[in-house]
């Protein structure tokens, strides 16, 4: 109950605080995009890159979560995509559709994996964030690429997007200092340990603040097959995957996580350039992060993590 209270519910009380806090204005649209880039062009590397830097790479967790949840993310893809012929929806809302079942929100992953499982789950779920993410953005890019209204020249943007990317950048220079075993200076350290805490708290704000239920309730039974595939089907999935693959109780208890997030708010970005049904994309980000309050707990006490 304690890991419930002190890591989950913190994690939605914020996010909720941002959707209250935009609901009353409290910042005009462009005040909440520039912290929005703040958060993630300053701050949230400074959260992410230490983090990497920590992580026990030789410990056997971070590996079998990497594999596992890349693993399992990509084969939901694939059916997905296999299945687009029965599905009786747009190219348009199509690729919404696979961008919600496989994209996750690491503006709560990550602080929720720290509060459960400390430190050292916090590095592992980092190198697992910084794996999954780029290898989930180039699935998404490619289905847009194919299937987005009006794509001609989006692999430039899409490409552009992936090199110019703080969070991919982050996790790589946190990878590298941590493999080459470059020392820790302790006023560099000070300046992560000032900014780390901002990361987390503004972008879970601007998560609350970014989302739209108008769609939601449009369609019905597409929004919540979509919410339960990635709310239910993807972590099961990885937490299997990642026991099967030698990964201990910890690396299965994020692996589950990073599938439990939920649908991640750069998703409606990508859907807005790219030809993707942005509309159908903001719902599907708003209904799983509200669901996912709800799964995120049930989900880590049935598999005995609170």
């Amino acid at each position: 109950m304690s890991a419930l209270l002190t890591g989950v519910v913190p994690v939605f009380a914020m996010i909720a605080l941002g959707w209250g806090l935009k609901k009353r204005n409290f910042l005009v649209d462009e005040g909440w995009r520039a912290v929005e880039r703040l958060t993630y062009f300053a701050f949230y590397p400074a959260f992410l890159i230490p983090a990497v830097w920590h992580a026990d790479f030789a410990g056997g967790a971070a590996g079998p979560v990497a594999m596992a949840t890349v693993a399992v993310a990509l084969t939901v893809a694939l059916l997905t995509v296999l299945a687009k012929p029965w599905l009786r929806i747009s190219d348009p809302a199509f690729t919404s559709v696979l961008q919600g079942v496989i994209r996750w929100n690491g503006f709560v992953f990550l602080p929720v994996a720290g509060a459960i499982f400390g430190t050292p789950g916090l590095g592992v779920a980092a190198v697992a964030f910084g794996v999954l993410a780029p290898a989930l953005n180039v699935v998404c890019v490619l289905v847009l690429a194919r299937w987005g209204a009006g794509q001609g020249g989006g692999w430039r943007l899409a490409l552009s997007s992936l090199l110019r990317n703080p969070i991919i950048w982050a996790c790589g220079i946190g990878a590298a200092l941590n493999l080459t075993g470059v020392p820790k200076p302790e006023l560099v350290m000070a300046v992560f340990d000032l900014m780390g805490p901002g990361a987390i708290a503004l972008g879970l704000i601007t998560a609350g603040a970014g989302l739209s239920f108008r769609y939601a309730a449009s369609r019905p039974l597409l929004m919540l097959t979509v919410t339960a595939i990635k709310l239910i089907l993807l972590p099961v999935g990885m937490y299997w995957l990642t026991g099967m693959l030698g990964g201990d109780r910890m690396a299965q208890g994020i692996a589950l996580l990073a599938g439990a997030s939920p649908g991640a708010a750069a998703s409606y970005v990508m859907a807005r350039q790219m030809g993707g049904d942005a509309p159908l994309m903001a719902g599907v980000v708003a209904l799983t992060t509200v669901v996912s309050a709800v799964t995120i707990p049930v989900l880590l006490a049935m598999f005995g993590y609170l």
